[in-house]
């Protein structure tokens, strides 16, 4: 039986459509549904997929999150792309099943705020030579919990924040599925190895 996945998302889903594509080659695991706070297009594309797609009524209403997450059996919850925090009870009760995606190499260039283009800019800006993305165990805090893989590219001097950013967004689309299927091969988020 498929591991069960269920992803948060706040824009148009690029991670969330390269997770579906890489799953749909096997059936280790799949998406079965796509939660948001706004009515952002990745939830139009996951739909088109035949996956359950919920725009959340009150993206801090706990028991909105977990009547969704238990209705969908899902056995793991991916933030991709997603810019809220995960309501308290939810991380209490889905502890060690919450995994995120974040443009940087954290602990770089994370926390509140820390997302998109403003992640790039900051380390330019700090001259960083590398940069990359991580994917990590979900807590209370933006960007704290406990690393479990990380992808890394070369800063360049002549990169911009946008073309930093399609480098990152590039290793964003292998990590989360190297995450989602070394969970369902442990039965959980574990560390993975990522080249």
């Amino acid at each position: 039986m498929p591991y069960r996945v269920a992803v948060a998302v706040s824009g148009r889903g690029s991670n969330l459509t390269a997770l579906v594509d890489d799953l749909s080659t096997d059936d280790v695991a799949r998406v079965v549904l796509a939660i948001s706070d706004r009515q952002a297009p990745a939830l139009a594309h996951a739909a088109a997929r035949g996956i359950a797609a919920h725009r959340l009524d009150d993206y801090r209403d706990a028991s909105e999150w977990m009547r969704l997450l238990d209705l969908a059996r899902a056995n793991l919850l991916v933030l991709a792309g997603y810019l809220k925090l995960v309501p308290s009870e939810v991380v209490g009760a889905w502890a060690g099943r919450i995994i995120n995606i974040h443009p940087a190499l954290l602990p770089l260039h994370g926390g509140s705020g820390m997302y998109g283009g403003r992640v790039h800019a900051a380390v330019l800006a700090a001259g960083d030579p590398h940069s990359g993305a991580t994917v990590h165990l979900v807590d209370e805090i933006y960007d704290r919990g406990a690393v479990l893989g990380a992808g890394r590219v070369a800063v360049t001097a002549a990169d911009t924040a946008e073309t930093l950013a399609e480098r990152v967004l590039a290793v964003e689309h292998r990590l989360l599925p190297a995450a989602v299927r070394a969970a369902a091969g442990a039965g959980r988020p574990v560390p993975f190895e990522f080249t």
